[in-house]
């Protein structure tokens, strides 16, 4: 890509995020400023860019005073600078919505978007200022801003969480939703009215109670226990899940599985879902046969990943036998009709894997399965 860009906050969550996502787009061009930087430092990297990032902010200070100098002064400074080196580039300034209230914070990201709205008008260039509600995703910081990183990563350590009211309705908006709208005005080089906000999409936007974001943390958590997947459906709960994930502890990516061995091999449960079914793995020893039943409306396909068999199958009723030479070396899928007794046999010297996916997760009160030999 051609265009050199600046991010101020590059250190911060929406700005880690949004570097590494230009640098997949293809950006080789950046300029990162963050709270280790220097005014030098600022003067250089606003004289050569082409597209500024404004995230930097200060939103927990420890005088109220901070707010106006780390917002709207740092804000000023900025453009200050490009006007200086002639720059009339675009500027993105990620503002909040707290903006549009009657405390200091609110005041000091106002007086920044005036800052740039006039900057815009001023000089013809396009400026997008986003009033962003709050952002949930891998990299923010718990403990500090994010309920959602606080939640995350407290659950995922089995410390407590806080909560003063289940119903606080939140309004969320997602990292990588975010930032893709951010780049998106940069590429586009939209043109909007002085003074107009850039409208984050609706339909991005999550409102969620405080409670039910609690519940699905730690529904994610249980999942390892009841290896359920998390409903994938719903869009919200999907992006919390990548979430969550992010704030496992690094000595704690992995979970064991309960195999169920004897003689032959073991059998695995690995996955299950409410309404997909769920995923085993087999492991069958040399010479070995399994299975030797039918179903009536359970119905599975199978995929030998390592190793070579034999799959057999007979239709009740019938004396005619089908066979399938299945093995690791070319990946087929075999389906396993309903009413056909099937067995898989091991054909090979070592041990055979099989991936086994059935169309529902196993209940011992209906399991639907029936002895008979192929």
């Amino acid at each position: 890509m051609s265009k050199r860009v600046l991010i101020t906050g590059a250190d911060g969550f929406i700005g880690k995020n949004l570097y590494w996502n230009l640098k997949n787009a293809g950006y080789e061009e950046i300029d990162c400023f963050t709270r280790n930087s220097t005014d030098e430092d600022l003067d250089e990297y606003t004289s050569r860019c082409d597209f500024v990032y404004h995230l930097a902010g200060v939103n927990r200070p420890k005088d109220e005073s901070e707010f106006m100098e780390g917002n709207a002064n740092l804000t000023r400074k900025l453009i200050e600078k490009l006007e200086a080196h002639k720059r009339y580039v675009p500027v993105l300034l990620s503002s909040s919505t707290q903006a549009g209230l009657d405390n200091p914070y609110g005041a000091s990201k106002r007086a920044a978007e005036q800052e740039v709205f006039v900057y815009g008008k001023e000089y013809d260039v396009p400026v997008y200022v986003y009033r962003l509600p709050n952002v949930f995703g891998k990299w923010s910081r718990p403990n500090y801003n994010s309920v959602v990183a606080t939640f995350c990563h407290n659950i995922a350590r089995d410390l407590p969480i806080q909560i003063n009211n289940a119903d606080t309705e939140l309004h969320l908006a997602y990292i990588d939703d975010v930032v893709e709208q951010f780049i998106r005005c940069m590429e586009k080089n939209i043109r909007l009215g002085d003074g107009e906000f850039v409208i984050f999409p609706p339909h991005r936007i999550y409102d969620v109670k405080l409670g039910e974001i609690a519940r699905l943390i730690k529904s994610f958590k249980e999942t390892r226990k009841t290896i359920e997947a998390p409903d994938m459906k719903d869009c919200f709960a999907k992006k919390l899940y990548s979430t969550y994930l992010s704030y496992l502890p690094e000595d704690k990516f992995s979970y064991p599985l309960e195999m169920h061995e004897d003689n032959r091999g073991s059998f695995t449960e690995f996955l299950r879902t409410p309404d997909r079914g769920q995923v085993s793995v087999n492991i069958s020893h040399p010479g070995i046969t399994k299975g030797q039943h039918w179903h009536n409306s359970k119905n599975e396909k199978f995929l030998v990943v390592k190793g070579k068999g034999l799959i057999q199958f007979r239709k009740m009723g019938s004396d005619e036998i089908i066979d399938y030479h299945v093995s690791g070396e070319k990946l087929e899928v075999v389906d396993i009709p309903t009413g056909y007794t099937h067995n898989i046999i091991n054909e090979g010297d070592e041990d055979m894997v099989t991936i086994m996916w059935a169309n529902e997760a196993f209940d011992p009160e209906h399991p639907d399965t029936f002895r008979e030999e192929v």
